[in-house]
């Protein structure tokens, strides 16, 4: 079903400097303080390309994304970036410890191009909402550029591991790029010329896209304004195993602003007691211990101020829970609904446990809606029965560099 193509990406030389100056986080992961240090490391950074700074004298000729093209063509034409030959595909090993329990873990997955399918042929799924916004600006930038800089995340299942065990094969050599971000995670490329085994191993998979939905869908959008223009009906993507040990999704817990403090903590509590059993807890200890023995049950924590609750649904099972937190005690509970979600109106969402909780204890949080992390078999049965999941659901640790390969038509 996955059709699979080797390709000759570009790289960025020995010109460019050291490689952990040059590549960065997704685009959307990159907020204003860590755009000024991108820019600050290299000249060659690759944020001046995926996500370039705004001037009050742009135009039509002279903007964020015409620049971004001027770039990674003068740094073509410049032996910045070079063209890798023969064609490949590029085994892409990431080394990380779980930022929850510490433990050391290896994501292995292989760079490639993937044909941009649409979500009616069954090939590749999805397993949340995309918004116009962020998908105009990723079209805008690739109409420019004509080039993908960073890769779709894609999930395969294949429970045997025989395409990991290809890949380990070929990761017995010497890296061809290797770098450790600023999160600690080691970041390690090698390239296997053609694509003939690869091909034949993925060709029964379905595909599950994990990150990069905005990415992929602008990539259908830009194949169906170009359908002439060669290249255009592939994207670059990394493919991983679902069922290896490597994949890690974190929680990503909600805290919520704005609402009358009045009703803080007895009416909301009371509220909550329709649909959930409460009972107060001395520590986030409590809370894992909690989420360790609920089996299908839905348990959830709510930090308010220092005291700690843990509230489980009476009647929930095998329910997903952040669609649990958002009907019962965001939505029914507090009144904020599916538009104030959208619009991230008294809500935002942070990663880790301790550090949500500490939002709550010197109240910068009215509360903390802490969840456990979804199952990656959950998505899976989400996605591919065709459903969606709330946004911001998951949370695939760690993210793929952007930079490491890039795609130009």
């Amino acid at each position: 079903m996955a059709r699979i193509y080797p390709f000759q990406p570009y790289r960025y030389s020995a010109r460019a400097g050291a490689l952990e100056d040059l590549v960065t986080q997704p685009y959307d992961k990159i907020g204003l303080t860590m755009r000024k240090r991108y820019l600050a490391l290299s000249p060659y950074n690759l944020v001046r390309v995926i996500l370039g700074e705004r001037q009050p004298t742009d135009s039509e000729t002279d903007n964020v994304y015409t620049r971004a093209a001027g770039f990674l063509n003068q740094w073509i034409a410049a032996g910045i970036l070079k063209r890798e030959d023969p064609p490949g595909v590029f085994p892409y090993f990431q080394e990380f410890a779980d930022p929850d329990s510490g433990e050391r873990l290896t994501r292995k997955g292989f760079i490639a191009l993937g044909a941009v399918e649409d979500y009616s042929a069954g090939v590749v799924f999805r397993h949340e909402r995309t918004l116009s916004g962020p998908k105009k600006d990723r079209l805008d930038l690739l109409r420019a550029t004509r080039a993908h800089c960073g890769q779709i995340f894609m999930l395969y299942s294949d429970p045997e591991g025989a395409v990991d065990a290809f890949l380990d094969a070929a990761a017995a050599q010497a890296p061809l790029a290797e770098v450790t971000d600023e999160y600690g995670a080691a970041h390690r490329l090698w390239k296997i010329a053609g694509a003939g085994q690869i091909e034949r191993l993925m060709s029964d998979k379905k595909l599950l896209i994990a990150d990069g939905h905005h990415r992929y869908e602008t990539a259908l959008a830009f194949r169906d304004e170009n359908p002439g223009l060669p290249g255009a009906d592939r994207v670059m993507m990394t493919f991983v195993n679902m069922d290896s040990s490597g994949v890690r999704i974190l929680a990503t817990h909600r805290l919520v602003n704005g609402i009358p403090a009045e009703g803080l903590p007895d009416g909301f509590l009371r509220a909550a007691a329709d649909d959930f059993q409460v009972r107060e807890i001395d520590s986030p200890d409590r809370l894992r211990l909690a989420w360790e023995n609920c089996g299908d049950r839905t348990v959830i924590g709510a930090a308010i101020g220092s005291r700690l609750f843990l509230l489980e649904h009476r009647h929930a099972r095998g329910e997903l829970d952040v669609r649990i937190l958002h009907e019962r005690l965001l939505g029914r509970a507090l009144g904020i609904g599916d538009e104030a979600v959208r619009d991230e109106r008294h809500l935002r969402y942070m990663r880790g446990l301790e550090l949500a909780v500490e939002e709550a204890r010197r109240g910068a949080a009215q509360i903390a809606f802490l969840l456990k992390p979804v199952s990656v078999r959950q998505v899976a049965g989400i996605s591919f029965a065709g459903g969606v999941m709330p946004q911001k659901s998951t949370d695939f640790y760690p993210k793929l560099l952007s930079g490491l390969t890039i795609y130009k038509l």
